[in-house]
């Protein structure tokens, strides 16, 4: 993050005006995934914290407090999270920045410098694998 900021400081000079947290957050993404090509195996990559997602949770039941329904709402989220993982890096990436992170197609494609069409593609991709893999997993209401 430190070196992020750095960079940021550095090159204040050259934003052009804009949306000044989509040109932080590319600048975020590129100092980690320059960190992570130093210093992590090439198997591991990760983007965005999975714990945001306890921020876009539906909020609990008045009814569903009871120990069991916790237990169920944890493992699902669990198993969200470990589906979103397994997702290739381009579609984790994107759903990331979208569904968690609430940046607009137009922010996305600026942040990964591809077409936006690429982003809406992406995303439709990644959220459809996230079904397809978790589809058995759902309980009828």
């Amino acid at each position: 993050m430190q070196e992020a900021c750095l960079k940021a400081h550095a090159g204040i000079a050259g934003f052009a005006g804009g949306n000044a947290r989509a040109w932080l957050l590319t600048i975020v993404r590129n100092a980690s995934y320059t960190w992570m090509a130093k210093n992590r195996p090439r198997s591991v990559v990760a983007v965005g914290d999975l714990a945001d997602l306890d921020d876009v949770s539906p909020p609990p039941d008045n009814d569903a407090d009871s120990p069991e329904a916790a237990l169920i709402a944890k493992a699902n989220s669990a198993a969200v999270e470990a589906a979103i993982a397994r997702l290739p890096q381009a579609f984790r990436e994107t759903l990331v920045l979208r569904d968690i992170n609430g940046l607009s197609y137009r922010e996305i494609a600026a942040m990964l410098d591809v077409p936006q069409g690429t982003v809406m593609s992406r995303l439709a991709r990644a959220r459809g694998l996230l079904m397809t893999e978790l589809g058995g997993r759902h309980e009828p209401a």
